[in-house]
């Protein structure tokens, strides 16, 4: 598909203007008719000589629908085959050539890529900031049975007792926690399912992400994401992480029936099996309500405070979880942006961070079969990869 090019424009606009010439041309030096011609560009109409026409190819008149030039800052068209506009890069979706033909003052893929040791440092900065989590005295847990990797898959419970032998609840309190907790009724878990969203529950989306949007943690995040050109203002970062949280998709036959929060903290049931579900306080209410049973844990990670993470099989009111990554003791804002952290700066990747002094690895997936807004995509999933 083409586009008319703007000297195809000037050409039927000039043809027009040819009668508005009070002079034969022949009577005009060069000077004049440069004079003439300017003239009548800045009025909007202008003209060249006949033969000219005679020269110009089809490529001369259209621009490539795969191609940036003549086509710097053109409006978003979900019709083109790429594009062209200030927010490409960061949407992932430029022609090859954006570069070389536009040049943009904004983000850009080699100025302000996120580095391997950026990511290490940022990882370390939220790590520190996240004030809300839990302390040694909050939680104690009950690990139990280490299963080895063939006995992953044995749907086997080898722990007789609970994993959360206590948790200070004074932290549900707290406005991210409790903001958080109420998300959690929200949805249906069986994929296939239509979600119906309410008014009530959108306000409780707003509301979650208000919350988390005045920790400190994720004020440092805005400020990383801002520097390197990603988001202009906190209210664009809002919403977007709206967007690519909460936003509705379709796991099933074409009912929006998913979403990335909906995946990764509440949990899904798909095929028979427990999808998704890597939130410790999804997984402690569940348990103390008889609807969790934890089997074993594959993983412990090395730290002696909290978070710490865990790999762990469980079933879910009778649906088997093989492994099941989680943070353990984190607040609700430090799982929520260290995701969105690897998901902007590692989409589909393994995104390598410092916590602690830890090395932890996340993986993060794009939804690819459907987008928001111009292109981009909508979280799939995220998680703590356990060794």
């Amino acid at each position: 598909k083409g586009k008319q090019h703007p000297l195809l424009q000037g050409l039927l606009c000039g043809l027009a203007c040819l009668g508005q010439d009070p002079k034969p041309r022949g009577s005009l030096g060069r000077r004049q008719r440069s004079s003439q011609i300017w003239g009548w560009m800045r009025q909007g109409c202008w003209s060249i000589p006949q033969t000219t026409l005679l020269f110009l190819s089809p490529k001369d008149l259209y621009t490539a629908p795969d191609s940036c030039k003549g086509r710097c800052e053109e409006p978003y068209s979900k019709e083109d085959e790429c594009h062209c506009d200030a927010e490409c890069e960061s949407n992932y979706n430029c022609c090859e050539d954006y570069y070389e033909h536009c040049r943009p003052e904004g983000f850009s893929s080699s100025r302000d890529a996120v580095t391997d040791e950026e990511l290490l440092q940022v990882s370390e900065q939220l790590y520190g900031a996240d004030h809300n989590k839990a302390r040694p005295q909050d939680i104690t847990i009950n690990p139990q049975y280490r299963a080895a990797p063939d006995e992953t898959d044995d749907q086997e419970d080898r722990s007789p007792r609970p994993l959360y032998a206590y948790v200070n609840e004074k932290l549900f309190s707290k406005p991210t926690y409790a903001s958080f907790i109420r998300l959690l009724d929200n949805y249906q878990r069986a994929t296939g399912r239509e979600e119906e969203v309410t008014a009530e529950e959108l306000m409780e989306q707003d509301t979650f992400l208000r919350e988390v949007m005045k920790t400190e943690l994720m004020k440092k995040l805005f400020a990383f994401l801002h520097k390197k050109n990603r988001y202009g203002s906190e209210q664009e970062f809002l919403t977007d992480l709206k967007e690519m949280w909460f936003g509705l998709y379709s796991r099933g036959n074409g009912e929006k029936d998913s979403s990335g929060f909906e995946h990764v903290f509440s949990g899904e049931i798909k095929k028979g099996q427990v999808s998704g579900f890597h939130n410790w306080i999804r997984f402690y209410l569940l348990e103390k309500q008889g609807l969790v049973n934890y089997y074993s844990h594959n993983y412990d990670g090395p730290w002696d405070t909290y978070p710490d993470v865990l790999g762990l099989q469980f079933s879910w009111d009778g649906f088997y979880k093989e492994v099941g990554s989680a943070f353990i003791g984190c607040s609700p804002e430090f799982e929520f942006g260290v995701y969105t952290l690897c998901f902007i700066a590692r989409p589909g990747r393994a995104c390598h961070l410092s916590l602690g002094g830890h090395s932890i690895s996340i993986q993060t997936y794009t939804w690819t079969k459907s987008t928001y807004g111009p292109g981009k995509k909508y979280i799939a999933t995220a998680y703590v990869i356990s060794p």
